[in-house]
């Protein structure tokens, strides 16, 4: 017998059990990280729109301030001035009306009874004037109806040459 003192050898399956271990724990703080920068200012950059019944019951608070309107056009309430650069409108959530006033360009779908978001100031005497106007839209298509299917038919046979 040896009387030198022995080191203890290290356990075979030890190190790629440590190695297995490590790249784990890397993993998790990459995919916690990332969670952290994708989800953390969610909350933050949310942006709410007030309806009109809102709005009225902010009162002389929504006077000056910023403010995202959203609602729908009342119909028959859509009149463009003489020279086409202002149009005037107003916007209802069923219970409460808010007159608006824009000199932006309005989007190709706007019309009465549609959904508009707006962004603007509401003015001393009630009338809110904005600068942004979105139309809020279905992304759903719907195919013709019935009615419509000849027209279709006529349309497509009107495309076609004859050889």
């Amino acid at each position: 017998m040896s009387t030198e003192p022995t080191t203890p050898t290290p356990d075979a399956g030890s190190a790629p059990r440590t190695r297995r271990l490590l790249l784990l724990a890397a993993g998790g703080a990459v995919a916690l990280a990332l969670s952290v920068l994708a989800f953390g200012d969610v909350g933050e950059n949310l942006v709410y729109y007030w309806s009109p019944s809102e709005l009225h019951e902010a009162g002389p608070e929504a006077v000056g301030a910023s403010i995202r309107l959203g609602g729908l056009v009342e119909e028959g309430s859509v009149n463009r001035s003489a020279d086409g650069l202002t149009l005037e409108f107003t916007v209802t959530d069923g219970q409460s009306q808010v007159d608006v006033r824009t000199t932006a360009v309005p989007p190709a779908m706007f019309r009465e009874g549609i959904g508009v978001v707006l962004e603007g100031t509401m003015r001393e005497d009630g009338r809110f004037d904005t600068a942004r106007l979105m139309v809020k839209h279905d992304n759903e298509y719907q195919a013709p109806y019935a009615e419509d299917q000849r027209s279709m038919e006529e349309l497509i046979e009107s495309m076609q040459f004859d050889a």
